[in-house]
């Protein structure tokens, strides 16, 4: 399980408009990466929806946030702009990514394989992990509170 101190892995995913997005590219730039099971959930809907309504406190913090789950780009795409969603969406349709950060449940509801995990990892400007967070339940959010903190130190 990745913690704090550890270098976050890098990665390459396609964002909701099929481009591709690195982590790599924030560099010099706080991130605050956040995985979320599925879009068009209950759960996940008002969790990202209280992040984009909260996007300037996390401007102010120097902090890009990047939301990724196993939806396809598609389904992504649709959400995101339903929803007005002002950061990137990512998809990790092939479960790469939310295994390399040790989000992804093995079985999730109605028999799904493979669903990621509700998870806040804040990295800093040289790609360190300040704050790691990997829920078990769906149903809660992550401390946003204490992801702020690690953003302020």
């Amino acid at each position: 399980m990745l913690k704090t101190g550890d270098k976050a892995p890098d990665f390459t995913l396609r964002n909701s408009e099929k481009e591709l997005v690195s982590l790599k590219q924030y560099r010099g730039q706080n991130v605050v990466l956040l995985f979320f099971p599925m879009a068009f959930t209950g759960v996940c809907t008002k969790e990202l929806c209280d992040m984009r309504d909260s996007i300037a406190d996390y401007a102010r913090l120097d902090a890009q946030v990047l939301a990724v789950s196993v939806d396809s780009v598609f389904t992504l795409g649709k959400w995101k702009e339903e929803q007005k969603f002002n950061f990137p969406l990512l998809s990790d349709f092939n479960k790469t990514v939310s295994k390399k950060y040790d989000s992804l449940y093995k079985d999730f509801v109605f028999e799904m394989k493979g669903v990621s995990k509700r998870s806040a990892f804040v990295i800093n400007k040289e790609g360190i992990i300040q704050y790691a967070e990997v829920l078990e339940n769906a149903g809660e959010v992550p401390n946003f509170e204490a992801v702020k903190k690690a953003l302020a130190n």
